[in-house]
């Protein structure tokens, strides 16, 4: 039976960006609700087809939530524990599984054990909780010790994941998230640089905790199989991809974007039983609609997220077209607070969520679009189209990022009458041709049975 995840559609959330949490956290204040503003917004994802929610990081942190504090409480800018284990019982009564953010590879230095290390330096019982700490020389933040920070970020602090009591309190905080919030699944942070053995081990407590409990990791490059596969994760983000997403339609060369799907998911595809997780903007890049040189792209883009093989998501606020750029050392353009009843019209394109509505509700109604293999039929500067299979069920898709509407003739996997479920007319096959024309920006997604 397949995973729950195969028919997710994931709409992802920045907390303490979209929340309006300050920038950094006085730990001495007291508790401020901010999370309860998401309940607000669970209508609007169901609206728009969303069955899961990605929440970005919601622990205890100094300050963007990567720097974690406290791995077993909620942030107090986003308020208590009660506040999420709301959330997450709000968001299981609408239909919406939750999935946190992991972050294990590093800590930010209010970690309580590195706090210890500061004031009692040699004799601290968690000197040995940190990757490459030693007292033979000074860090950049002027410690009589140092340490490995992660990237270069000596902010963050390298945890040594090896160290079984590390483990223990990583793994006991994942085991207190899944039976006090009710939580679906992790994303791991920065998975590409997380020791694999402590990943390995890590799915193997949460699926004895839960069967169906999901894990993805962050992964930039590299062979996803290694981090993807029956014994670690269940899937990683599809880096590879998302650049073609944008870039194909910027560039006008849909050969790049079908090469990588082809490479991915077609007859001979390496990733081909993998649910990856595809996007095309996060809490890390520039919003899509600040990228792409025409925002009429983001319709033909659209509607290839939501029928190629895998996962969607979609980053809060860029159903609207939402514009951001990222600036150095600052990521605040891409994580901002957002208000749901002004939110739709600080974007480029309003218009925008409602065929996202449209293409999640076919992709919901149609099988091979969630389970179907993949097969390229066609390709051009800005056309492409490909098929969809499952068994008693074939779908071709039809794109077409130019602005003239555009006749596109592929070889039909069968003859007879094809309806498009997303423009609502039918086709007729003749002569083993599928023939159609796709209207400027749009798609074509064509039914046989």
């Amino acid at each position: 039976m397949a995973h729950w995840a195969w028919d997710a559609f994931f709409y992802h959330v920045y907390p303490l960006g979209m929340c309006g949490a300050p920038p950094r956290n006085d730990f001495g204040a007291a508790p401020v609700p901010r999370l309860e503003r998401l309940q607000g917004w669970l209508g609007h994802m169901r609206e728009i087809g969303v069955n899961a929610l990605y929440l970005g990081p919601v622990f205890e942190s100094t300050a963007h939530g990567y720097d974690t504090a406290d791995y077993y409480h909620v942030d107090r800018r986003l308020g208590t524990d009660e506040t999420l284990r709301d959330l997450v019982a709000a968001c299981h009564d609408a239909g919406i599984r939750v999935v946190l953010d992991g972050v294990f590879n590093h800590v930010g230095r209010d970690f309580w054990a590195f706090r210890d290390v500061l004031t009692n330096g040699r004799s601290s019982a968690y000197r040995d909780w940190f990757a490459g700490l030693r007292f033979d020389a000074h860090s950049p933040h002027g410690d009589p010790f140092a340490y490995e920070g992660w990237n270069g970020h000596f902010d963050l602090v390298k945890l040594d994941v090896g160290n079984p009591a590390v483990r223990e309190h990583l793994f006991g905080a994942v085991r207190s998230w899944i039976d006090d919030f009710g939580i679906d699944g992790l994303r791991l942070d920065a998975a590409d640089v997380l020791d694999i053995g402590f990943q390995r081990e890590l799915a193997a407590r949460c699926r004895e905790q839960r069967p169906d409990f999901w894990l993805l990791g962050e992964i930039v490059h590299g062979d996803y199989r290694r981090w993807a596969n029956p014994q670690t994760l269940d899937s990683v983000t599809n880096y590879e991809c998302y650049k073609g997403l944008h870039s194909s339609l910027v560039d006008r060369n849909y050969f790049e974007i079908a090469y990588a799907l082809d490479r991915q998911f077609g007859p001979n595809g390496i990733y081909r039983d993998l649910p990856l997780y595809n996007f095309v903007d996060n809490h890390d890049q520039d919003r899509v609609a600040s990228m792409l040189a025409r925002r009429e792209h983001l319709y033909p883009l659209h509607c290839l997220l939501f029928t190629m093989p895998g996962v969607p998501s979609i980053y809060y606020g860029s159903e609207w077209a939402m514009e951001g750029r990222r600036r150095p050392g600052d990521d605040s353009p891409v994580r901002p607070a957002l208000e749901l009843g002004t939110s739709p019209g600080l974007g480029a394109e309003p218009a925008l969520a409602g065929a996202i509505a449209r293409l999640s509700t076919v992709r919901a109604e149609l099988t091979a679009l969630r389970h179907g293999g993949y097969r390229q039929l066609y390709v051009a500067d800005e056309q492409l189209a490909f098929v969809r299979e499952v068994e008693g069920e074939a779908v071709v898709v039809m794109l077409n990022a130019s602005e003239l509407a555009a006749k596109v003739r592929v070889a039909a996997p069968h003859d007879g009458v094809w309806t498009d479920a997303l423009n609502g007319d039918a086709v007729i096959a003749g002569g083993g041709a599928l023939a159609a024309e796709i209207p400027p920006f749009w798609a074509r997604i064509l039914v046989g049975r």
